[in-house]
């Protein structure tokens, strides 16, 4: 897979919903009905972080609901890419981006979403032929401000940022020309997966979906 296959695939995945949720999953028994409450809420593209054991078998029962797109994010290394492939990963969603890591992705046939947070970085991806872009961390970066300033000189490359986007900041970032989606992780709060209220998680998506 090439760069730019790569990236009109995560393109197209990013315009599915105005929020793609980021997942921190402890139990893989919640892995179905969390996908199941979050598509039905109008959100498909699921973004599973590798931060947790259950994560690799969260993506695998993810990847058996009807409607969703499951991609593994928090991928760091070669070794993460073929497990993420494995385990039925879609796409994947890396915070930075290195040499190995994109090279593990396109071998794999992996769309990435690589991370960027510097006009350099950006230009480097660009010039890899990578124009669909994970903005992080988007907060502490500079937030839209920083994002509206980078697509002015480069307005080719379109992002996904993440990292401290909330439902109060969310429609700043979903306003700009470059701006297709922002990754989010408030439509699924620890709280109500543990607890499965499955409904609140629905209706979280479902005002998620709607800043679109």
């Amino acid at each position: 897979m090439t760069p730019l296959q790569a990236s009109q695939t995560t393109r197209k995945i990013c315009q599915m919903a105005p929020i793609v949720p980021v997942l921190v999953v402890e139990d893989a028994a919640h892995a179905r009905p969390l996908a199941e409450a979050l598509v039905a809420g109008g959100l498909p593209a699921l973004e599973v972080t590798l931060r947790t054991p259950a994560a690799l078998e969260v993506i695998a029962e993810m990847a058996r609901v009807p409607g969703g797109v499951v991609g593994a994010g928090t991928l760091l290394t070669p070794a993460d890419v073929g497990a993420a492939k494995d385990a039925g990963a879609q796409f994947g969603v890396a915070p930075g981006a290195t040499d190995r890591l994109l090279a593990a992705c396109e071998d794999a046939d992996l769309p990435l979403l690589p991370g960027a947070a510097t006009a350099s970085e950006v230009m480097a991806l660009f010039e890899r032929g990578y124009d669909m872009l994970k903005f992080f961390p988007a907060e502490a970066s500079g937030g839209a401000p920083a994002l509206k300033a980078i697509g002015a000189p480069i307005p080719q490359v379109s992002f996904c940022p993440t990292g401290g986007v909330s439902p109060g900041n969310a429609a700043e970032y979903l306003a700009l020309p470059n701006v297709l989606c922002a990754g989010g992780s408030w439509v699924a709060p620890a709280d109500a997966v543990a607890g499965g209220d499955w409904a609140r998680i629905t209706a979280l998506a479902a005002e998620a979906a709607a800043l679109g």
